[in-house]
């Protein structure tokens, strides 16, 4: 039976891709490189921030990602609530979910930042994993199992809930089913595409898909 839930945060919980892409343009504006559009900048999240910068640049300016990266990390820092809100639903369905399960977010995010809006927006949640010193990143499944050690949970009792491929490959070489949700960064055909356990369109629906995957 599953007793815990590992969740994404961007694309998620969270619909953070204006914060992300103002901050994005902030950075490559600052080094005279053009700006990027809203659905650029939500193809290119998913594996980290450094990625996020590295893909955003030129071609002819990948050298610069050290530079770009850090002049967005210093702005997101302090812009990373501007525009940034739970997607409806989330709130109520985690009020739910985190009194009757174990609950971690683990992201590719810096962790902190994860860290920050974790105990700003969703304090109930047990724990938060974001990208740190002596953890892969996700789809590598260190964060994964790192949130299972800390909340002493097992894989056969846990699930992932993700919003994207990155998610999907995370939950597959953690061992653990994966339930995606189609409100996120990618669309609702890649997930199914990928073979996503389950697929839910609404926050309310993660219990039914849970007690599904139980049997």
């Amino acid at each position: 039976m599953i007793d815990t839930i590992l969740f994404d945060l961007d694309g998620t919980l969270l619909n953070t891709l204006d914060d992300l892409c103002d901050s994005t343009n902030y950075a490559l504006s600052a080094f005279g490189y053009p700006a990027r559009t809203l659905d650029e900048v939500r193809m290119f999240v998913g594996e980290g921030v450094r990625l996020l910068i590295e893909r955003a640049l030129p071609k002819e300016a990948k050298e610069k990602t050290d530079e770009v990266l850090a002049v967005f990390e210093k702005h997101y820092d302090k812009n990373k609530e501007n525009k940034t809100r739970p997607y409806d639903g989330i709130v109520a369905m985690l009020e739910e979910v985190c009194g009757r399960y174990k609950t971690a977010i683990v992201s590719n995010k810096y962790d902190k930042a994860v860290a920050a809006l974790r105990d700003k927006l969703f304090p109930e949640v047990a724990l938060a994993v974001g990208e740190r010193e002596g953890l892969a990143k996700k789809p590598a499944p260190d964060m994964a199992e790192y949130a299972l050690k800390a909340l002493k949970s097992e894989k056969k009792s846990a699930v992932y809930v993700g919003d994207s491929n990155i998610d999907i490959l995370t939950a597959r070489n953690s061992g653990l089913p994966i339930i995606a949700v189609s409100w996120g960064f990618r669309p609702r055909t890649m997930l199914e595409a990928m073979g996503a356990d389950k697929i839910i369109d609404r926050p309310s629906e993660l219990e039914k898909a849970i007690a599904e995957l139980n049997g």
